[in-house]
């Protein structure tokens, strides 16, 4: 998927390399997450001289961002990396306001409950409240999925006109994800008509997600939704979730986060 923003280049705005490179080193790292590079690796993927690699690395190092192995030969993301995020987070208003919602869903409905912002070609996981009954090993929040393979995404996609979808193939998260662009644009339509979507075990084999956009922007950046095992889904338990989370809904909307005197960020 695309990423809305305008580019540096479109606004007038020459990119400062080192910085772009960076921030590219980061993101690999972040991405790549328990499986730590070795210096080639780093120097290949971002077509960087190893000299050249090994001092940014250095660099990162000595300020947290990256941290190494004993013999320093392997490279991951840095402590720093989790601080700046937890910054985020606490410092976002929405979020805060969003929170206490979805400890009410939770709480209602006994299932999983994220809170995602669109980010590029992805969703962003900004919150989440884990089911009693169905813990993941590894928590969510700060992690990434395609738009078009989850709940979260196909809600914020659906607030959006179908000439913004790019012509695909899209990279399947599991084998019922949509993979190209007529599949996914009507499954949207369906979304519009509803004013929900639902991830028919799109992004996770065996869970079912119901995503809510959330507008106070428009178009939505933000959404949330229940994640529930398909074991335990029946047509009654279907109808609460629906009907919760379109009354959690209409109460975060009516907050209006982000008031009088707070930036709105882009």
């Amino acid at each position: 998927m695309p990423d809305p923003m305008n580019t540096d280049e479109e606004r007038g705005v020459r990119e400062v390399k080192s910085a772009a490179r960076t921030v590219e080193l980061l993101e690999v790292l972040a991405e790549r997450g328990d499986r730590p590079a070795r210096l080639q690796e780093l120097a290949a993927e971002l077509q960087v001289p190893r000299s050249s690699m090994y001092a940014l690395l250095q660099t990162l190092i000595s300020r947290g961002w990256v941290r190494t192995d004993m013999t320093g030969s392997l490279y991951g993301i840095g402590i720093h990396a989790l601080l700046t995020g937890t910054s985020y987070l606490d410092s976002d208003p929405r979020v805060r306001a969003v929170r206490p919602y979805l400890d009410e869903a939770s709480e209602a409905l006994g299932e999983t409950i994220h809170m995602g912002r669109l980010d590029g070609g992805d969703v962003a996981y900004l919150a989440t409240r884990e089911s009693h009954e169905y813990l993941r090993t590894i928590s969510r929040v700060g992690r990434r999925l395609p738009a078009h393979a989850g709940a979260l995404g196909k809600a914020l996609l659906a607030e959006r006109p179908d000439s913004t979808l790019p012509e695909g193939p899209y990279t399947p998260a599991t084998p019922n994800t949509h993979t190209d662009r007529d599949s996914l644009a009507a499954d949207l339509a369906e979304t519009r008509t509803r004013g929900y979507s639902i991830d028919h075990e799109e992004g996770v084999l065996g869970i079912i997600g119901f995503g809510f956009a959330l507008r106070y922007d428009a178009p939505a950046q933000d959404a949330i939704s229940c994640s529930v095992p398909v074991a335990r889904l029946t047509p009654a338990h279907e109808s609460q979730i629906i009907g919760v989370m379109r009354e959690i809904r209409t109460k975060i909307e009516a907050t209006t986060p982000g008031g009088a005197g707070t930036p709105h960020w882009r």
